[in-house]
């Protein structure tokens, strides 16, 4: 059956190859494994369980966590000829039983429901008639207390297995750390699941960080250079959600505010207004952009210093779904961490602010950084970026000043290490850089802290540079901060060593940014495709009111991405229309006429420009190996393997499925990592019975492989099987066109 999804495909969604690991995770779910996949925002989720959905007779149900994200998806599968609907409190009366009745009579593929209406008594008897084949919870991360978004009623989710038990489920997420993974798996009660793990690196985002000063100009100087793009700017407040959408709306922008305090009928407007492009930004708290599906938001703006690092990725990620580029923008000031803080001041629960602390602090490291962004971003999630320059962030397209920071570590250093030796305790930063400025305060005389050596030997250096130094000095290990709340520092075993031997320590300083207020000095402007500028603005106009005739937004007829196409390729006939990504059988016939028309009217008036056949978005940063399937955990299995162990035992080791393994050795094989035989993971007798059956059905698809064998050989030995005969086969030929 595997073998109708390339077809699928391209008739359905316009598409004529897969994204990486979404073939693989629509194998595993066709063959009845359990499945949990993270893959990063953009990198083709809900594909995973639509186009399976296509694949096999029955009822795919969808747990989805917001309406407005629910109504979306449906819209845009309806659009693209899928059969679709949702269940949800927005649909009574009338409407609501003839769905049910469509339901019962097979007529629908896919059912969108949130957790609350899934586990009420009278659904979970309806499901169990409607012959549902496949559960996919999206937005997984939501059953976990250790997730940033968790929400309490997705804990039900797993009485599912007591009413549906012969039913495989589908648990996606793009963000998770090792211990959400893990509870994901242990909440739902996943049985042997398949976990995918794709690389967490956007390469379409590029990620700066600006000093913050004047952030309402700041804000509006960079919209104003992105005429008519879509974007989000994250604030802290509601008063500054409202005060800088006013502000921008007074400049000629475009721009509506989204927090929780609005009306709720207010809250949707304005969500909806941002969606079918009629505001061009929104101004938000962090309550808004989970439920959004807006392929096409160019750039996210950070003007307060979010809380954690995953919920920035998680923000961030909310640009450039479309896979275009996309720009990141932060603009940081040490006083909003100070704010931060002092919120946790009325946290009763000692702990918790505590790992709030933590994480906070983690922000502003990385917002003060001098390392590449994005290998900081996927260092958080476990993976390492395997270059030195990602060509997509601040620190690594501008040139960073380098200096000699020996004689200042060195004061900081011995001053720190005194503090300790006189009182018997450790103090925080604060505290010895007003030991080093020569402070008169209270608690330096009366600790006798101005009797030391170190008291005012950095007097002709300013605070927040003595600040600055220290943090540094933690970020690269010569000092350890305690994990409470304090923050009490002590020199590691480096530092004191770097102390003793007088150890030369070069540090770089972030380049001063030019030009006032200006915020977009050093952010690297995002390329496109290169089309038709003018033909583009004809298109743009006719999305917008084909998609208003039908009441959805205007991605949902087409995504920028198809737009452009058709701005490059100028496609005036059915075979060159249905060419076009994004571009299916039902979207041509439901919207090839008008725009074709619109071209050819276009090109009656204007001569058709010229592009490089070759040409295409920026060359992005460079990708992981394997198309980033080689991650961190990948990179893990293949160490250990390398140490002598087997599958089996690696499996043990690491408490994951053989059939993970399995997938990080196949992955290891076809980068060219790992050199090694066949007869390591099959028998001679078993590679005859693969070849026979392969000569046949092929290597690619592993349902038919395993179906036609009996099921005699795993499917880990056949993900294996098929990456050494790719191996062999070496690269494809080069494919035309873009």
């Amino acid at each position: 059956m595997p073998a109708s999804l390339a077809p699928l495909l391209k008739q359905y969604f316009g598409y004529d190859s897969f994204r990486p690991l979404q073939r693989e995770i629509m194998e595993m779910t066709l063959a009845g494994r359990d499945v949990l996949a993270i893959l990063p925002t953009g990198a083709g989720k809900s594909l995973c369980f639509q186009l399976p959905a296509l694949a096999r007779d029955g009822l795919t149900l969808v747990v989805s966590p917001l309406i407005a994200l629910m109504k979306d998806q449906v819209d845009a599968l309806t659009a693209s000829g899928v059969p679709a609907t949702l269940l949800n409190s927005s649909i009574q009366g009338a409407e609501s039983q003839r769905r049910r009745a469509a339901l019962a009579q097979g007529e629908y593929k896919l059912l969108y429901a949130a957790p609350e209406r899934v586990m009420t008594d009278g659904f979970i008897q309806d499901l169990q008639r409607w012959n549902v084949t496949r559960i996919a919870v999206d937005e997984a991360h939501c059953i976990s207390e250790w997730g940033h978004d968790f929400r309490p009623e997705y804990r039900q989710l797993a009485q599912l297995r007591q009413h549906l038990p012969d039913v495989p489920f589908l648990a996606l997420t793009a963000t998770a750390t090792a211990q959400v993974r893990g509870d994901i798996a242990q909440q739902l009660h996943l049985r042997q699941p398949e976990v995918f793990l794709a690389s967490f690196n956007r390469p379409n985002l590029s990620y700066t960080v600006l000093p913050k000063h004047q952030a309402i100009r700041q804000v509006f100087e960079f919209i104003r250079e992105r005429p008519h793009q879509s974007g989000i700017v994250y604030v802290q407040s509601r008063n500054s959600a409202e005060n800088l959408a006013a502000a921008l709306a007074a400049e000629g922008i475009k721009a509506l505010a989204y927090h929780a305090g609005l009306q709720p009928e207010t809250r949707a407007a304005n969500q909806d207004a941002f969606i079918r492009d009629e505001a061009h930004v929104i101004c938000a708290t962090i309550a808004f952009g989970m439920g959004i599906d807006k392929p096409d938001v160019r750039f996210v703006i950070h003007a307060d210093l979010p809380k954690n690092l995953e919920g920035y990725y998680q923000e961030t990620g909310r640009a450039g779904r479309d896979s275009l580029p996309a720009d990141c923008v932060l603009l940081f000031s040490r006083g909003d961490l100070v704010r931060n803080l002092k919120f946790l001041d009325a946290m009763t629960d000692a702990k918790a602010a505590g790992v709030a602390a933590r994480q906070m602090r983690q922000m502003a490291d990385f917002a003060e950084g001098c390392e590449c962004r994005r290998a900081a971003l996927l260092d958080y999630f476990g993976e390492q970026w395997p270059g030195d320059n990602c060509g997509g962030c601040d620190i690594c397209l501008q040139p960073h000043e380098t200096w000699d920071a020996t004689t200042a570590a060195q004061k900081l250093l011995s001053c720190l290490l005194r503090i300790k030796q006189k009182s018997g305790f450790s103090t925080g930063l604060n505290h010895a850089v007003e030991v080093l400025a020569g402070a008169n305060t209270e608690k330096i005389r009366n600790w006798g802290h101005d009797q030391l050596s170190t008291y005012g030997i950095g007097k002709d250096t300013p605070r927040e540079a003595w600040s600055v130094l220290g943090r540094q000095l933690t970020r690269l290990g010569y000092l350890t901060a305690s994990p409470d709340h304090y923050q009490t520092l002590s020199l590691s075993h480096s530092g004191l060593e770097a102390l003793k031997q007088r150890t030369p320590i070069q540090l770089t300083r972030v380049p001063h940014q030019p030009g006032g207020t200006s915020s977009s000095a050093g952010v690297s402007r995002a390329g496109t495709i290169a089309c038709d500028d003018g033909l583009l603005t004809v298109l743009r106009a006719l999305r917008k009111a084909q998609a208003d005739a039908r009441g959805v937004p205007p991605y949902v007829v087409f995504g920028d991405l198809s737009l452009r196409h058709m701005a490059r390729r100028y496609p005036v006939a059915d075979p060159a229309f249905l060419a076009i990504p994004g571009v299916g059988r039902q979207k041509l016939a439901d919207f090839g006429q008008p725009f074709m028309q619109a071209i050819a009217a276009w090109l009656l008036d204007h001569a058709p420009q010229a592009f490089a056949h070759d040409e295409a978005p920026p060359k992005p940063a460079p990708k992981m190996k394997s198309e980033g399937a080689l991650n961190s955990s990948a990179l893990e299995t293949l160490r250990i393997f390398r140490d002598g162990k087997t599958a089996p035992e690696i499996a043990t080791l690491r408490d994951l499925s053989r059939g993970t393994i399995a997938q990080h050795l196949a992955l290891a094989i076809g980068s060219g990592d790992l050199v090694a035989s066949p007869h390591d993971f099959y028998s001679p007798a078993e590679e005859q019975l693969l070849d026979q059956a392969a000569a046949e059905l092929g290597h690619e698809r592993l349902g038919p492989l395993h179906e036609a064998l009996g099921g005699r050989i795993t499917y880990d030995k056949l993900h294996l099987y098929r990456a050494f005969k790719q191996r062999d086969q070496g690269p494809p030929p080069p494919q035309p066109g873009l």
